[in-house]
């Protein structure tokens, strides 16, 4: 049986892509090809995927837009790959879904090593972790990989909700830039890939986002999580 984890490669540009592929395909991964938005829906209606390697700046359809249309019904890994590389730009793509954004100033080894960082991580949890954890109003099945608040199920990718986890499991703990960056992006990128997530996990989770109850922050340090459990 074949084991080998999938990546979709979705760039207009065919040089980017024969690239990337045989740069992922030496790494003993299965290579998915699409050269626009709709080819990459047809490939991911056709078979599942790990994760997902996408352009920004696309005739047609925009991998922005792209992204959204995904995020409505898959929590598949996105990591954007660009030209653009402003802080808005890494910005406006991760608080879109995005799991990461690569600058194509990249080497092809770090974008395979994002990749691999990324996969990592998706899906797991601190050994030891409880399988329900209740905080009134939010409530955590990490078996079901499934977050509710008041009731009603939140959709997350699995790095928010990776996230979530580890400060629902050690309340009052303050846990700082670095921490974070190191412990869910390997200590690649910036303090943007921090920053955007934890406005993703508030928008979900929280009554109003501008004043969290949950996750709050340590100005200067990092976040806590101020929930009591049940």
């Amino acid at each position: 049986m074949n084991s080998r984890r999938t990546v979709l490669i979705v760039d207009d540009d065919k040089e980017i892509v024969e690239l990337m592929r045989d740069f992922l395909e030496d790494e003993q991964f299965e290579v998915l090809e699409a050269y626009n938005g709709a080819q990459a829906i047809e490939a991911l209606d056709r078979q599942r995927v790990d994760c997902i390697l996408l352009d920004v700046m696309m005739p047609g359809q925009s991998g922005l837009e792209l992204c959204r249309q995904i995020r409505r019904t898959q929590d598949t890994p996105i990591l954007f790959l660009s030209a653009r590389g402003e802080d808005v730009d890494k910005i406006r793509g991760l608080s879109i879904g995005g799991d990461d954004y690569i600058v194509k100033s990249a080497t092809p080894e770090e974008v395979v090593a994002r990749i691999k960082a990324v996969l990592r991580r998706s899906g797991k949890h601190e050994k030891g972790l409880q399988l329900v954890l209740d905080f009134g109003r939010l409530v955590l099945d990490v078996k079901a990989h499934e977050a509710r608040v008041d009731g009603h199920p939140v959709s997350m990718t699995p790095k928010e909700f990776d996230i979530l986890c580890l400060f629902a499991e050690y309340p009052r703990q303050v846990f700082t830039y670095e921490q974070l960056l190191q412990r869910f992006w390997e200590g690649i990128g910036d303090k943007h890939s921090v920053t955007v997530h934890i406005g993703r996990i508030r928008e979900k989770i929280e009554e109003d986002p501008r004043k969290p109850a949950f996750i709050t922050n340590v100005w200067g340090v990092g976040y806590r999580f101020e929930g009591v459990r049940r």
